[in-house]
């Protein structure tokens, strides 16, 4: 299966999910180019990460569907069209 190159966008209303969110991200670590993370945006208590992604759709669905599972945490993703 080909690889798709995409970005998946975390946003985090929930802090208690955070340690399982970082679980996660280690756990899919081998289709994770690079990661970026915004706490408490403008004073409020929302925490928004993105992650650049390298991986099959399985993978990467794999990781935003357990992430997408925690309570306070949503995600969206988008990938590229082309495979490599």
């Amino acid at each position: 299966m080909l690889n798709r190159i995409g970005v998946v966008g975390i946003v985090i209303e929930e802090s208690d999910s955070i340690g399982r969110i970082n679980e996660i991200l280690h756990e899919h670590s081998s289709i994770i180019s690079g990661r970026m993370g915004l706490p408490h945006i403008n004073g409020r208590h929302v925490n928004i990460i993105s992650i650049v992604v390298d991986g099959t759709t399985d993978e990467i669905g794999s990781l935003t569907g357990k992430l997408g599972a925690l309570p306070g945490v949503s995600v969206k993703s988008a990938l590229s069209k082309k495979t490599y």
